[in-house]
């Protein structure tokens, strides 16, 4: 069994920066893929970003720029630094990994961005 625990979120003002944390633990073998989604209220879950394996990377065009994913092997852990954070960005953020095909998700975390 996969435990991801992500932490991270909270209230910020537009322009402001957070860095989420998700951390994997349990029955890890070798994580293919880890990444990033959100969820705003009233609208589908979509992809921000994800890492793979091998260190590349890809993002949704909405957060070039500002959104950067980064990993910790040796932690099993996934962190999302978000700087030129704007309201739009406000949503569930969940943490998500592949394992052998397998995917797991996190719990979420909140982030909110005012104006």
């Amino acid at each position: 069994q996969v435990q991801l625990v992500e932490s991270g979120g909270g209230l910020v003002q537009a322009g402001g920066s957070l860095r989420l944390s998700c951390a994997a633990s349990g029955a890890i073998f070798s994580i293919y893929r880890m990444g990033w989604y959100r969820q705003a209220p009233g609208k589908q879950r979509e992809l921000v970003a994800t890492i793979y394996s091998g260190g590349s990377t890809n993002y949704a065009d909405s957060v070039k720029g500002r959104f950067t994913i980064s990993r910790d092997n040796a932690k099993n852990t996934v962190y999302l630094q978000m700087n030129s954070l704007k309201p739009e960005d406000t949503a569930v953020y969940y943490c998500r990994i592949v394992i052998m095909a397998t995917g797991y998700w996190g719990q979420g975390t909140q982030v909110t961005v005012s104006s």
